[in-house]
Formats: C-alpha cells, sequence, structure tokens
C-alpha cells in the first residue's frame, strides 16, 4: 500500500522542523516506516543546492535564479527520495514543498504565480501531498521567536517583516485554494498544545490510511 506524503508549512519560527521529527517518532511508534525530511535538500545534491541559496555569503542568485535552483532542487529529492519511499509504504513528512515556492519565491520574492506553475508542472504535474498542515503564526511571532535563537541568520532568515507578511499572505491564499488539503495549526499555543492538535490529527490519518488498506 502506499505511504502518505505529508508537508509541514509555515514561516520561519512557528516549530515546523521540531514538529517533522515528532510526527515521524509518532509514525514509528504506531509500527508505521516513515521518512522525514526537507526542502530544499533530502539528498546529497538537494542539499547541495541548499547551501547555495540559503548562504549568506558570496553572490546571491536573483528571484528567478532561486526559483529554479529550488525546483532542481525539488526534482531530485522527488526521484530520489520522496516517491521512491511512498512506493515503498513508508509516510513521507517533509519540511516544505512546492507551497513555500508560492511563499517564500512568489508572496517573498514577487516572483509570478503563473511563471511557478509552469515549473510546478514541468517538476512533478498533478502529484500533491496528501496532506499539509500549515503552522500560523504572525510575521511579528515569528521574527521575535527567531531572534532569540542566538544563532546568524541565512539568506532568508535575514529579510525583515514586510517580506514575511507577503510569505504569511501567500500561504493563506494557497489554503482558501485548497481547503481540503490544508489543515490549520495555530503554532503561537504552548508547545504541548500544538503536540496535542498534531497527535489528535495524525491518529485520525493513521486510522483512515489503515481502513483504506
Amino acid at each position: 500500500m502506499r505511504g502518505r506524503f505529508i508537508t509541514v508549512e509555515g514561516i520561519d519560527g512557528a516549530g515546523k522542523t521540531t514538529a517533522v521529527d515528532h510526527l515521524g517518532e509518532r509514525l514509528r511508534e504506531a509500527g508505521i516506516e516513515a521518512v522525514a525530511t526537507r526542502e530544499p535538500g533530502g539528498t546529497e545534491l538537494a542539499e547541495a543546492i541548499r547551501d547555495l541559496l540559503k548562504g549568506s555569503e558570496g553572490e546571491p542568485p536573483c528571484e528567478d535564479a532561486e526559483t529554479l535552483l529550488v525546483f532542481a532542487a525539488r526534482a531530485q529529492h522527488l526521484g530520489v527520495t520522496i516517491r521512491p519511499a511512498l512506493e515503498a509504504g513508508q509516510w513521507v513528512i517533509c519540511d516544505r514543498f512546492t507551497d513555500a515556492t508560492y511563499a517564500y519565491q512568489g508572496g517573498g520574492r514577487g516572483v509570478p504565480a503563473a511563471r511557478i506553475r509552469v515549473l510546478e508542472e514541468w517538476v512533478h504535474g498533478g502529484f500533491q501531498p496528501d496532506c499539509t498542515l500549515l503552522f500560523n503564526l504572525s510575521p511579528e511571532e515569528g521574527l521575535r521567536r527567531r531572534s532569540g535563537e542566538g544563532r546568524s541568520n541565512d539568506r532568508f532568515e535575514a529579510e525583515g517583516l514586510a517580506f514575511l507578511e507577503g510569505v504569511q499572505a501567500a500561504y493563506r491564499e494557497r489554503a482558501m485554494a485548497a481547503p481540503e488539503r490544508f489543515h490549520a495549526i495555530d503554532a503561537g499555543r504552548d508547545w504541548s498544545e500544538v503536540v496535542r492538535a498534531l497527535d489528535e490529527w495524525l491518529y485520525r490519518e493513521i486510522a483512515d490510511w489503515r481502513g483504506g488498506a
């Protein structure tokens, strides 16, 4: 039986990476093989592209080059990691996918959505996540959390409030356009409450998946 492809989206500071690890652990506890991965990244080549995209040193890519590099990494990720795992019956939990491109390169950088759609169709056609968890957090709170981490920012994290507001607006548009795929998580709550919401959602997903076997 094919596994499920779950993506986790939201602005920086919302807790996505921690959530991906938590979901992977819960799935393995339930006896389900799971792959926790991320974008850009997830393969040796895609991780090298990630370093190019997020590195704060050297020549920064222009908006179009950035978008093309994101999809180059995604094509490799799909071919090497995501599709094989799903066909093997594993669940894939991914920190960001194409919704992030519409949000960051589209809403943040101003790349037209029509241009992103052309690349989306080329790289993965009708293939979409089975469910997308959207971690909702205000841009102001995202910046506050990020500043408290005590580490240097990468190229995206160095962007300010106006950039994050554009990203957030694009995420909102994506969720409104596909309500059957998106599941909202209030990331502004205490982490224990976020975990409770994640677990409740995940156990329903597992029951539905096993019921369709």
